[in-house]
């Protein structure tokens, strides 16, 4: 079904050149052979020393007719095929980033960063040698194999089903039995890189963690116990290719003395001349070479279909979203925007529930404070909310419309200020405008203002002109962190979600960022996820959360007054915060 998808649309498609190459394929390999079956003719006939030149005239002309042509036509098959191929690769490609392109916010939440790393790096390139290394040399052995039983059978029925029979072991038995035997150890192997690459690609993602942990030489040590288990099936699969090339060479060498034996044969019952024995030898030998790769590349079909499956898994969303790009073109109110979490759960494939029958209504004008130590799980609620992940089971709303229908719709109605904003190597002017790529000069420079930042630019050496440098390594943290925001005021979102936006700063500079945010925000919606206990006299509503669930709810005042452990951590936590 997938191969439907992925193959045979593009074999349509190019099925001119695709046969140009196939019967170019097969040329190079007949007139490879005639080289041969001329020269072992010549060679032959000029041991007989014939009387005049003119007896060896022909084949001579044959030898460099055939020798030429072979060349020109390898040349012309080989850029016949690839450019076939690299057609198709192209279409490929293009049609893999519009598959991913429309679902980037939610790629984390269906894919692993190792099956996205392997699509991109290497199941593209994969189907490229399924085309180069299985397709085409299986149809050409297949046209050579019935060009040679014909030809056989022109000169005798019983030799030319003994060649059927013999022959096939090189293209039917051994490429079928290659194929039971690899195709298991291929998966290992692919099973057993897929996961070294998950684990890599994990491990320099969170290499901090593991230097901090004290335990990085422990994940080298396993990382490495890894690399030789899989070397270990690689060695026994490469083992079992060397005794398949043996005894492959083995039926070829069979089949030539089988050749050589019927044409001597043929010349004592004064059928053919003596001087077509080498050449009859010399053709075969010739020929069947162009079979032995057959098995080897038979073999690795399991890999190709790897590829594809994995392929058509990131294209299975597409229908769905098509259904949201036409769901979005519906009208949504963008002014107002009201939240609903109806008994959301979500959890990862292996993992436990992270969060676990969640709900909360929140209305637009509210500000909400979502509390909680580290692994409560409110960086996953909030890319829920942003429609990054879906839940598992219950459902996300916004205006009464599920988040993943219209994904397409959410920046429009949320803007998110994280704990590190994202700044470019570019100016000032075009970092804010990243908020709204629309907006003039003025409008950039009114948010600037608003933020408290436009008199520190207007002193800059080139003012909004100047350049912020890799990362803005220009400005402290602080002012990063109101560039982040006057972007957010450029986006014009009725709902703000801020994930600890102070993390890293100092208290005076967190308490002014604070009071900047809340007042340039006023009116919005805020939710605003931190570990600290500053502003909550500012919220509407307080919810703590621990392992996924809500613990505690309510006004400030009210959660001073009624919750002991709110109490305490604000008693801990309030010194250091004063407005």
């Amino acid at each position: 079904m997938e191969k439907q998808k992925w193959i045979i649309p593009y074999l349509k498609q190019y099925r001119g050149l695709f046969a140009l190459a196939i019967f170019l394929g097969a040329l190079t390999i007949l007139f490879g052979g005639g080289l041969m079956f001329t020269s072992g003719y010549l060679i032959s006939k000029a041991s007989t020393r014939p009387e005049s030149i003119l007896m060896v005239y022909v084949p001579i002309v044959g030898v460099r007719t055939f020798g030429i042509g072979r060349a020109v036509l390898s040349y012309v098959e080989r850029l016949t095929g690839h450019h076939f191929v690299l057609k198709i690769l192209s279409n490929m490609r293009v049609r893999l980033y519009k598959v991913l392109e429309p679902q980037a916010v939610l790629l984390r939440s269906r894919f692993l960063t190792g099956d996205l790393l392997g699509v991109l790096a290497d199941d593209i390139e994969n189907l490229q040698n399924y085309y180069l290394k299985t397709l085409f040399p299986a149809i050409v052995s297949l046209v050579i194999y019935t060009v040679i039983i014909i030809c056989a059978g022109l000169f005798s029925i019983p030799i030319a089903i003994l060649f059927a029979v013999i022959i096939g072991l090189l293209i039917f038995v051994g490429p079928i039995l290659s194929y039971i035997y690899t195709k298991t150890k291929n998966e290992k192997i692919k099973q057993g890189r897929h996961y070294l690459y998950q684990q890599f690609t994990d491990a320099v993602f969170g290499i901090s963690d593991w230097i901090f942990s004290g335990k990085s030489l422990n994940f080298i040590e396993r990382y490495e116990k890894q690399q030789q288990e899989l070397l270990k099936i690689e060695t026994k699969l490469h083992s079992f290719v060397n005794w398949r090339s043996v005894l492959n060479q083995m039926v070829l060498g069979m089949i030539v003395i089988i050749a050589i034996y019927w044409a001597n044969d043929m010349t004592l019952s004064g059928k053919i001349p003596g001087t077509f024995i080498a050449a009859f030898g010399l053709v075969m030998m010739s020929i069947l070479e162009s079979f032995l790769p057959l098995s080897e590349a038979v073999s690795e079909a399991s890999s190709y279909q790897d590829s594809i499956k994995r392929l058509e898994s990131m294209e299975s969303h597409e229908s769905k979203w098509l259904e949201i790009e036409e769901n979005d073109n519906d009208n949504i109110d963008l002014s107002e925007v009201t939240i609903e979490c109806n008994h959301i759960s979500f959890q990862y494939s292996s993992e436990s529930q992270l969060i676990n029958d969640f709900s909360l209504k929140v209305e637009q004008g509210e500000k909400i404070a979502i509390l909680g130590p580290s692994g409560a799980e409110k960086s996953t609620l909030l890319k829920i909310l942003q429609g990054a992940l879906e839940p598992t089971s219950g459902e996300v709303l916004l205006n009464g419309r599920k988040a993943n229908e219209i994904q397409l719709s959410i920046p429009k109605m949320l803007s998110v200020l994280n704990q590190k904003a994202y700044l470019f190597h570019t100016s000032v002017l075009n970092n804010i405008r990243l908020g709204n790529p629309e907006a003039s000069d003025k409008e950039v420079y009114e948010v600037a203002k608003m933020v408290g930042l436009h008199e520190m630019i207007i002193d800059l050496p080139d003012g909004y002109a100047t350049n912020m440098k890799e990362t803005g390594q220009r400005f402290s943290g602080g002012e990063r962190q109101r560039i982040a925001l006057a972007r957010i005021l450029l986006q014009k979102t009725p709902v703000v979600i801020m994930d600890e936006p102070t993390v890293g700063l100092d208290p005076i500079t967190e308490n002014k960022l604070l009071e900047t945010v809340f007042s340039t925000l006023n009116g919005k919606t805020i939710i605003w996820v931190t570990h600290h206990l500053a502003g909550m006299d500012k919220m509407d509503r307080i919810i703590f959360m621990d392992q996924g669930k809500i613990t505690m709810s309510g006004s400030h005042l009210q959660l001073l007054e009624n919750e002991e452990r709110y109490m305490r951590l604000y008693e801990l936590d309030h010194p250091l915060y004063k407005y």
